[in-house]
C-alpha cells in the first residue's frame, strides 16, 4: 500500500506541480483531523510518517490515572500495563491508533482535507507560474465569444478578454490562436485571475521583442510608444550599439520583421522613428512622414511650436489629427503645428527664428521650395536627411 501511495503522490506532483512533501503534510493533517472527528479531540494525537516509504503510525499520548475522567486523554493503570508493562500512575503512554477503524464520516472528512490542500496548492502553484508573466505577452486559444467578451484558453487557466481591452474591428473565431498582453495577475480564492489586453501599447513592444533579436537582447531599445489600437502606432527606438541601425533592425530585410508585427495586429499601421535626446529633433522625427521647417521646444512647459511647409500641413496633422496626436503622446509635448504661410503672416516664424538664434532648443533650416514643392537649400546640400526624418518617413504598416 505504501508503494502505491508514493506512486500516486509522484503522479499528483507531476500533474499539478505540487511538491510531494506538501502532499505528505496534507495526509498527516488529514489523519489528525480524522482522529478529532472520531474521538472528539486531537491535541494529544501524533502522526509519524516515513517520507521515503510512506509508512505511517498514529498514537495518542494518554496519562495513566487511577480513575478515568476523560477517555480521550486518560487511561487506567491496567490498560496502560498492556501498552507498557513498566507504566506507573502519572506516566504518559503512547497508545497506537488503528486508522482502519475510523468511521465513514471521519474518513470522508480526512479525504476532504487532502483534496482541499491539493486545490490550495494547485492554486498557489498556478499563481506562482503566472505572477512572473505579468506585463508580458502570452499566446491563447479563443474558446468562444459571449456578451461582448472573448473567453481565452491559456493552458491550465482561462482568461476573459473584455470589450474594453479589445481592438475595434478585430474579430476572432473559436480555436484561433492570438497574442495577448498580460495586464495584471491577481490571486483570488478561486485561483489566479488573469487580465489580458489586445489594445495595450506594450503589446506592440512585446511583439517587436519576439520578432527582433536586437530588441530582445537590449541592443535596440524601444524608448516610447504611442498607440491608437487598430489604427496606428508610433514607436521611438534607439541603439546602444553605434554599429546597429535601430530603425533598420526593427524593419528587417524587405520589411519582414515589421510586417510580422503588422500581421499579428491585423493590419495596424506602424511608424518607427529614431529617438533623440534633443526634444526638437525628436518632435520632428515624431511628425514623420511630414517634413518640418522649424521646431521650437520648451522643455519646462512641455510645449512645442512647429512650422511645416504649406503643402505638408495636412500630412503633419494627419487624418482627424491622428499624426499630430500620436506625436504628442510619443514625445510628451503639446505640439502646435502651423503652415509656413500662416507663421510668416502672424510673425511667429520671425519670433521662432530669433529664439533659435538666442540659443533656445530648436532648429531652423529655412528652405526655399520650387514649383513642385521640393526643398531647395541655399547651400545646395540635401535639406532633409535620413536622420532628420528619423529614418522611417514612410508608413511601414
Amino acid at each position: 500500500m505504501s508503494k502505491e501511495l508514493m506512486d500516486a503522490l509522484e503522479a499528483v506532483e507531476k500533474e499539478h506541480n505540487i511538491s510531494k512533501d506538501t502532499l505528505l503534510d496534507a495526509i498527516e493533517n488529514s489523519l489528525i483531523q480524522a482522529c478529532r472527528n472520531n474521538y472528539g479531540k486531537a491535541d494529544n494525537i501524533h502522526v509519524e510518517m516515513n517520507r521515503e516509504t510512506g509508512d505511517f503510525a498514529i498514537h495518542a499520548d494518554l496519562e495513566v490515572v487511577d480513575e478515568v475522567e476523560d477517555p480521550a486523554l486518560q487511561v487506567t493503570l491496567a490498560e496502560a500495563k498492556l501498552i507498557d508493562p513498566k507504566a506507573q500512575v502519572g506516566d504518559i503512554v503512547h497508545k497506537p491508533i488503528d486508522s482502519k477503524k475510523f468511521g465513514r464520516i471521519a474518513t470522508t472528512n480526512a479525504k476532504n482535507v487532502i483534496l482541499q490542500k491539493i486545490r490550495e496548492e494547485e492554486r498557489k502553484a498556478l499563481y506562482r507560474d503566472w505572477c512572473c508573466k505579468e506585463r508580458d505577452m502570452v499566446t491563447g486559444v479563443v474558446q468562444r465569444y459571449a456578451n461582448h467578451n472573448y473567453y481565452i484558453d491559456l493552458g491550465k487557466i482561462d482568461a476573459v478578454l473584455p470589450e474594453s481591452e479589445q481592438v475595434k474591428g478585430e474579430v476572432f473565431q473559436p480555436t484561433e490562436r492570438i497574442k495577448l498582453y498580460v495586464v495584471e495577475v491577481k490571486d483570488t480564492n478561486r485561483g489566479p485571475r488573469i487580465s489580458v489586453s489586445r489594445s495595450h501599447p506594450e503589446l506592440v513592444k512585446r511583439l517587436f521583442e519576439s520578432e527582433v533579436a536586437e530588441v530582445k537582447a537590449g541592443i535596440v531599445e524601444i524608448v516610447a510608444i504611442a498607440r491608437e489600437a487598430g489604427s496606428r502606432t508610433k514607436i521611438a527606438v534607439k541603439s546602444n550599439d553605434p554599429n546597429v541601425d535601430p530603425v533598420g533592425a526593427c524593419v528587417g530585410m524587405n520589411g519582414d520583421r515589421v510586417n510580422a508585427v503588422v500581421h499579428e495586429l491585423r493590419g495596424e499601421k506602424i511608424d518607427i522613428i529614431n529617438w533623440d535626446d534633443n526634444a526638437a529633433f525628436l518632435i520632428e522625427n515624431a511628425l514623420s512622414p511630414a517634413k518640418v521647417i522649424l521646431v521650437m521646444a520648451d522643455e519646462d512647459e512641455k510645449e512645442a511650436q512647429v512650422i511645416v511647409p504649406d503643402f505638408q500641413l495636412s500630412l503633419a496633422i494627419g487624418k482627424e489629427g491622428q499624426n499630430a496626436r500620436l506625436a504628442a503622446k510619443l514625445t510628451g509635448y503639446r505640439i502646435d503645428i502651423k503652415s509656413e504661410t500662416e507663421a510668416r503672416e502672424s510673425g511667429l516664424l520671425d519670433q521662432l527664428e530669433q529664439g533659435y538664434e538666442d540659443g533656445f532648443e530648436g532648429y531652423s533650416d529655412e528652405p526655399l521650395y520650387d514649383e513642385d514643392g521640393e526643398a531647395v537649400p541655399e547651400d545646395g546640400e540635401d535639406l532633409f536627411t535620413d536622420d532628420a526624418q528619423g529614418g522611417s518617413g514612410d508608413d511601414l504598416g
